[in-house]
């Protein structure tokens, strides 16, 4: 999240009249977050989350607003968009698209327990079940094709060291994908991007899963992986915390159990969410947008990560 567009009190009143959600009493710009302008804004009827898109077109948008909707409606804690008096998810503000969604309780933690771990395993387990019967496709827009496409624009602003290894496991990601076995790995919706501020905590629970804005449809252990190496490492250098890695894995195991073509594969997609986390934030470095709030994220922490896992002697999976 982000202030790209700055929003006046007469921006936000004046979209408000669309839908019945009171009249509003307060709003405030959300500095973290790197890709859309959002804003609290609370109402005499509720607190919610204004977001204006600043990328996603309106084409794409319905797939990330209907994921949210239909797990909510499953019981997850998930936050819930809301339909303007038109009856869409979907609105329009300073020629942009835009959403209101509930606002989750709590707030995001630093240094997750072994328990919490183990508690997104089953929250992550559970989001991939609820969704396996969703009907919309679309696939991974941060996914092979974009790593492809960008890597050329970012060579001139890489050290030698950095771009051959970015070269070399793009290429190693590429023949993995080219294999029949890329195909018959479980698949579907994923939220592709859940670390750990993008979980709220109320108290032991989960208050809020948030930021769906770079979900699509890929690998299951591709959306696993992307979570254990943002939850269960030390950040300062990729290493995995054990008993974090194995909490969160086996709560996951225990809901979706794991086979034996991922097991095999495993080390493949830590490799790829270490990869697509790198290149994606290499890119928001060195090709920027302006921004009235706006905090960039550093790049080296995924490039340790990947190396990390290439190198890794032990990888966390379930041990029943």
């Amino acid at each position: 999240m982000a202030v790209f567009t700055a929003l006046a009190r007469d921006d936000i009143a004046g979209l408000l009249t669309h839908y019945t959600l009171g009249e509003l009493c307060a709003h405030e710009g959300i500095p973290s977050g790197i890709e859309n302008t959002n804003y609290f804004v609370d109402t005499d009827r509720g607190r919610w989350v204004l977001t204006l898109f600043e990328r996603l077109s309106f084409a794409e948008l319905p797939f990330y607003l209907e994921l949210m909707r239909h797990l909510a409606r499953r019981g997850l804690p998930v936050p819930m968009p809301q339909e303007n008096r038109a009856g869409s998810l979907l609105s329009e503000l300073k020629g942009k698209p835009c959403a209101i969604v509930t606002r989750a309780p709590g707030r995001a933690v630093e240094q997750p327990t072994v328990a919490q771990c183990a508690t997104i395993g089953a929250l992550l387990a559970r989001m991939h079940l609820e969704a396996a019967d969703f009907p919309l496709y679309q696939p991974n827009l941060r996914g092979l094709a974009w790593w492809k496409a960008v890597l050329p624009e970012l060579q001139p602003d890489l050290p030698p060291h950095a771009h051959r290894l970015l070269v070399d496991e793009l290429a190693f990601q590429e023949n993995f994908a080219r294999l029949p076995q890329a195909d018959q790995l479980p698949q579907g919706a994923v939220h592709a991007d859940l670390f750990r501020d993008n979980v709220l905590w109320d108290g032991a629970a989960v208050g809020g899963v948030i930021d769906f804005y770079f979900a699509g449809c890929t690998w299951w252990l591709f959306d696993l992986a992307v979570t254990m190496n943002d939850w269960c490492v030390d950040l300062a250098d990729g290493r995995w915390d054990r008993a974090r890695a194995q909490a969160l894995i086996e709560a996951y195991h225990a809901l979706r159990p794991l086979t034996a073509l991922e097991h095999e594969h495993w080390r493949t997609m830590l490799r790829a969410a270490a990869l697509r986390f790198w290149i994606s934030r290499l890119y928001d470095l060195h090709r920027p947008r302006s921004a009235h709030l706006l905090t960039p994220h550093d790049p080296s922490r995924f490039e340790r990560t990947l190396q990390q896992r290439i190198a890794d002697q032990w990888l966390p999976w379930p041990q029943r």
